[in-house]
């Protein structure tokens, strides 16, 4: 499946978190649990799992029952949840696609989850009305989305400063995604949407232990530090452990990030 020339660097991006992805999803298990649950997967139903990373999610709803079909742009991803999948004995079929162009046939699954991957599409508009495309009527998406002022958010913050200059004109925030105003905007015309919200506590011993696992396994933050000279990436390092460290407990670091659930019944 072909990634459009646009979301070529940012497959490259998200890529280079490879296998050691899996531990930034170990850090956001609660939400995906929480998601699947209200997508309610059913033994025997056809779901695509979209922005699958190294499909936590997928196996979560696979074990389910379901037939799982998992894609992502970043084809490292991709391959790391095929193995991870193989290892388990789960039947799910990853692709290599694009969120905003993807090769499925119109109503071709009973239900698309996304947990905290859709929100990440350049083109948000795009990815919006192909879940609406490959959803049948009234099947079911079941999305996370980070809030605007979540802790994910401020992390993100953390990491501007060190951030190249955006094109002009720059792509749309993925924190839109964490305002119910906009997902009603994307999504409400094709799916009768209700909303939920959570809290995902981020847990480990340390800021130091969060560095080592961001700046390894996820794609932005490894990419990012990767790109600086020495001096600027000890910066960040220390910025972004002080930030985790803000969080600390008597026993490591617990961050609470808030996110929404949506569910959507297409119509």
């Amino acid at each position: 499946m072909a990634i459009q020339t646009h979301n070529q660097r940012p497959a490259a991006v998200w890529s280079s978190g490879g296998q050691d992805y899996d531990q930034i999803s170990r850090g956001i298990s609660d939400s995906i649990e929480h998601c699947v649950l209200r997508l309610d997967p059913k033994p025997g139903e056809r779901i695509l799992d979209l922005a699958t990373g190294t499909g936590w999610t997928s196996r979560v709803v696979a074990r389910r029952g379901a037939q799982v079909i998992g894609v992502d742009i970043a084809s490292e991803l991709v391959a790391a949840a095929k193995a991870r999948a193989e290892a388990e004995g789960l039947a799910i079929d990853y692709q290599v696609g694009d969120a905003e162009s993807l090769a499925f046939a119109d109503g071709a699954f009973d239900g698309v989850i996304s947990t905290c991957g859709v929100m990440f599409a350049s083109r948000p508009e795009a990815a919006a009305a192909e879940l609406a495309r490959v959803t049948r009527r009234g099947g079911r998406i079941a999305l996370t989305t980070w809030l605007n002022d979540s802790n994910v958010a401020k992390m993100f913050q953390v990491m501007r400063p060190y951030m190249a200059a955006p094109p002009d004109p720059a792509p749309p925030s993925p924190f839109e995604w964490g305002r119910t105003e906009r997902i009603r905007e994307l999504l409400a015309r094709d799916f009768d949407l209700k909303f939920e919200k959570g809290v995902s506590c981020y847990r480990e011993p340390s800021g130091e232990a969060a560095w080592q696992t961001f700046s390894t396994g996820y794609g932005p933050t490894k990419a990012l530090a990767a790109s600086l000279d020495e001096g600027r990436r000890a910066q960040l390092r220390r910025d972004f452990i002080a930030f985790h460290d803000s969080f600390a407990t008597e026993l490591g670091i617990c961050v609470p990030r808030e996110y929404w659930v949506t569910v959507g019944v297409r119509k």
